[in-house]
């Protein structure tokens, strides 16, 4: 071999050295495969809830082994909460958004109006596809589920965003109280979870005459009945 070759041979070697090596174990394509595991088990705790699945059931879902959630997330608790908060974060972020489009508009504040925007982006969210309605479903489990752990979950991902509506709901409604708007806003809640997972009686009730109503008619229908409701004078 020549003395150029021998250096370049020599060169080669040494760079390789250099190279990091990759950690043991450590997955390649790291962000996919945690978004892979993350939808699989978002599918998985909406169909049997928190204490119906298993991490094993989970990882045969995502085509994955148990080790790499394991290392991804130290406990099913943890991945569980991981899950609510992804698209929980983005629920309540986009409701921050459309209260900021009404405060800056200048415009009167409106009952119907403040409740419209809290309750649009959980409708976009369930008709925007399988993950969007298995996470509806998913939030109506959370309350089947340990008190302590859903109420931990519920304030951490939505307080926020619920105390700014009821502040602005306050000054829409100066005549009511603000513990009557906070009781209200709880009203408001449970019909709306009762009707974001299809358990109304609809076609009971209507003798027949309604068998399922489009997206946009069954929102302007409940913001009429949860703004009349809500601005009604105290009992």
């Amino acid at each position: 071999m020549d003395s150029k070759a021998t250096v370049a041979a020599e060169n080669a070697v040494k760079g390789e050295k250099k190279k990091p090596a990759r950690k043991p174990g450590r997955p390649k394509n790291n962000g996919k495969l945690k978004e892979k595991i993350l939808d699989a088990a978002e599918i998985a705790f909406a169909e049997r809830g928190y204490t119906g699945i298993s991490v094993r059931d989970i990882a045969e879902r995502a085509g994955v082994n148990q080790g790499l959630i394991r290392y991804y997330f130290d406990t099913k608790e943890q991945l569980f909460d991981e899950v609510y908060k992804r698209r929980g974060g983005l629920l309540s972020g986009h409701r921050h958004v459309l209260l900021d489009r009404l405060l800056e508009s200048g415009q009167p504040l409106q009952v119907k109006d403040i409740i419209r925007a809290y309750l649009q982006p959980q409708w976009d969210l369930k008709h925007s596809g399988e993950a969007g309605a298995a996470f509806a479903q998913l939030q109506s489990r959370l309350h089947s589920e340990p008190e302590e752990h859903a109420l931990r979950l519920r304030k951490e991902v939505y307080d926020a965003s619920v105390k700014r509506y009821v502040d602005v709901l306050a000054q829409a409604l100066p005549n009511l109280p603000r513990r009557t708007i906070g009781l209200r806003m709880s009203f408001l809640v449970g019909t709306y979870m009762f009707m974001l997972n299809d358990l109304g009686r609809i076609e009971d009730l209507t003798e027949g005459k309604i068998h399922n109503l489009s997206k946009d008619e069954m929102l302007d229908n409940m913001v009429a009945f949860l703004a009349a409701g809500m601005q009604s004078d105290p009992p």
